[in-house]
């Protein structure tokens, strides 16, 4: 019997298109990694992350004909792999295969290959899963599990595959989903974030191992030399207690006895500072927040945090930002937090190097998540909130203890007014985050200001635990972003914040370079590079914008990664762009730091200036590079 969401698979006809073994066996080859991506993202969530991966593995491998194979009669896109027949055929293998998994079992019904666990691939002793991505991933891999195996198809299809409706619709039919219409109809509902399929939250051969149980293990081979036959091992299996591991929730089994081990998970060896500690220590970071919340005394719970992060089971979602450990701590961390916040029990603990939230329900522990970041080297200001929660596009954070005020700042709207933000037990109310934001029109940056006895800074959230800290000026001698010149600096390229989320980021600032009268005589421009730094000191973000009188919003001309410009080890800049004036004239406009002497271009457009600006004129899509020379000699190019 079938699912009423798959039908039978339409019989091909003889004068389909054949496609040779050997030449499914080339496509399967060059594309192997995206079939195995689209097999694991069709693949029901309830299998778990280990299995979906070796699922996805084994459903790729095994999508070769046997033989001489009609092609599925699909028209594709006239270009790449779409085109490809023996890549279509390969692609519905996989696909049919992958919607067969879900199928539930049937009474008196042999089960399909499909939905048992794969024989091969096998990886003995270890758990597999994808990286974490971050917190659009997360959300979207939340509404792709609430979806059917037959609306998981088209939305990957739409997105992955990058196939036009029509050829969506020929896929789903040729797979055998018995309600396309549906399918098409569900998928719908989910935004349309398809570049986030092709991040590693997805790539099923891009992969984590942790070890599975040892401890059990080592139990099992014990009882099969003591019995010497593998129905006694089957009973030793079955005979072991369910619930050995309670205590500890999510987390999965010890691997084996070890003290140092043990002392990080007691409970009563956490570190705990005295609520007064930060006003006589000479640091001012993490290391003197007192720990707060109605639940610091729930040893019970503080177990269960510490034992997830020392060693996550396989249904707790573990998130890193980019460059660090998600390994356990290797003795008793402080405890920042514990307490009820929503519909969830939070737990934040601190090691010195690292932030580490863990989180679960009210209701039990299945759904658990655990997150990291970096802080190693903050200071006051970058100590100054952690994110608590995010849930229904808010955020809440928990603020250090030398926090007097908070209020909300619309970072694009310069004039708004700011709103107070209340702070219990050191926990704000909420407020909207910019991480939550789906792709669309972005009218509003909502940013968190926190003021204490030394002054006032602005932090976003950026997705990731430790808000960013928002600055202005040359760098080097850059200032908080809190008065009302800085914010006017920064409302037009607030939105651009967006490109560095997820990133790691520990601050960015906004550094308006030059300014450039337009050849047409509509006024000035101003040239502005913002650059975020990160917890890990590599991989910072670089983008070039420029903004014309009266635009609401800058424009990203240029951006690289790993580049000392716009940064106080080199705060020198360069960048241009091809732009259309009223008249309907074409210009390369550039513009370096104030120190660039002289500019040239090279390639399609030709030019040159001796000061920090250049406009000459170009054609439409013309192609050109930039050199410019510094008043010292050096020589810059163009950023990107």
């Amino acid at each position: 019997m079938q699912s009423q969401d798959v039908a039978p698979h339409p019989a091909p006809s003889p004068a389909d298109p054949a496609v040779d073994v050997e030449q499914a066996e080339a496509a399967l080859v060059e594309h192997y990694s995206r079939l195995v991506r689209l097999a694991y993202l069709v693949l029901p969530p309830r299998l778990g992350r280990n299995r979906r991966v070796l699922t996805a593995h084994a459903l790729t491998q095994r999508a070769l004909p046997r033989g001489r194979t009609p092609a599925p009669l699909v028209p594709g896109q006239p270009t790449g792999r779409n085109a490809d027949p023996g890549y279509a055929l390969v692609r519905l293998r996989v696909l049919r295969t992958a919607l067969e998994a879900d199928l539930p079992y049937r009474f008196r019904v042999l089960p399909r290959r499909s939905q048992l666990p794969p024989m091969l691939p096998q990886a003995w002793g270890l758990k597999l899963f994808p990286r974490s991505g971050g917190a659009d991933e997360l959300a979207l891999d939340q509404r792709l599990s609430a979806l059917s195996g037959p609306a998981r198809a088209a939305y990957v299809l739409r997105g992955l595959e990058r196939l036009p409706e029509g050829d969506v619709r020929e896929v789903l039919a040729e797979a055998g989903v018995a309600d396309v219409a549906e399918a098409l109809r569900a998928a719908g509902e989910v935004p349309e974030r398809y570049a986030l399929l092709d991040s590693p939250e997805f790539d099923a051969c891009s992969l984590q191992a942790r070890p599975t149980d040892l401890m059990r293990r080592r139990q099992h081979l014990r009882a099969a030399l003591a019995a010497g036959a593998a129905l006694v091992v089957c009973g030793a299996l079955l005979g072991l207690p369910g619930d050995a591991w309670g205590p500890d929730g999510a987390a999965a089994p010890p691997y084996a006895r070890n003290p140092a081990a043990e002392a990080a998970l007691d409970p009563g060896k956490l570190t705990r500072v005295a609520p007064a500690a930060w006003q006589t220590s000479a640091r001012t970071d993490f290391s003197v927040w007192p720990a707060r919340g109605e639940l610091t005394g729930d040893k019970a719970l503080l177990r269960r945090a510490l034992a997830v992060w020392a060693r996550p089971g396989e249904t707790v979602r573990v998130s890193a930002t980019p460059g660090t450990q998600s390994g356990g701590p290797s003795g008793p961390p402080q405890l920042l937090y514990a307490g009820s916040v929503g519909n969830a029990r939070v737990v934040i603990l601190h090691d010195g190097l690292r932030i580490a939230r863990y989180a679960e329900p009210k209701d039990g522990t299945q759904g658990a998540a655990l997150d990291f970041a970096r802080v190693d080297g903050a200071g006051r200001a970058e100590a100054s909130a952690v994110v608590l929660e995010r849930t229904d596009g808010n955020v809440r954070y928990l603020t250090a203890p030398w926090v007097k005020r908070a209020s909300v700042v619309d970072l694009a709207k310069p004039g708004s007014a700011e709103q107070e933000l209340a702070i219990i037990g050191g926990v704000t109310a909420p407020l909207a985050s910019p991480a939550a934001r789906q792709s669309g029109a972005c009218a509003s940056w909502h940013v968190l200001k926190v003021a204490d006895g030394t002054g006032a800074r602005l932090m976003t959230d950026l997705g990731e635990l430790v808000p960013a800290r928002l600055t202005t000026g040359r760098p080097g001698s850059a200032a908080e972003a809190t008065g009302a010149g800085e914010r006017r600096a920064w409302a037009p390229y607030a939105c651009s914040l967006a490109a560095v989320r997820s990133a790691g980021v520990r601050s960015v600032n906004a550094w308006e370079y030059a300014e450039q009268r337009l050849p047409d005589g509509s006024g000035s421009a101003a040239w502005m590079c913002t650059r975020a730094e990160t917890w890990r000191g590599g991989g910072e973000r670089v983008l070039a914008q420029f903004h014309t009188p009266g635009g609401t919003y800058g424009a990203v001309v240029a951006q690289a990664e790993n580049v000392t410009a716009c940064g106080a080890k080199d705060p020198h800049v360069l960048a241009g762009v091809l732009w259309k004036s009223g008249a309907g004239d074409w210009y390369l406009l550039a513009a370096g730091s104030r120190d660039t002497e002289s500019i040239r271009t090279t390639g399609g457009v030709s030019g040159s200036v001796h000061g920090n600006v250049l406009a000459v004129r170009a054609g439409q899509g013309a192609q050109a590079g930039l050199k410019g020379t510094l008043r010292d000699g050096r020589t810059i190019s163009g950023l990107g």
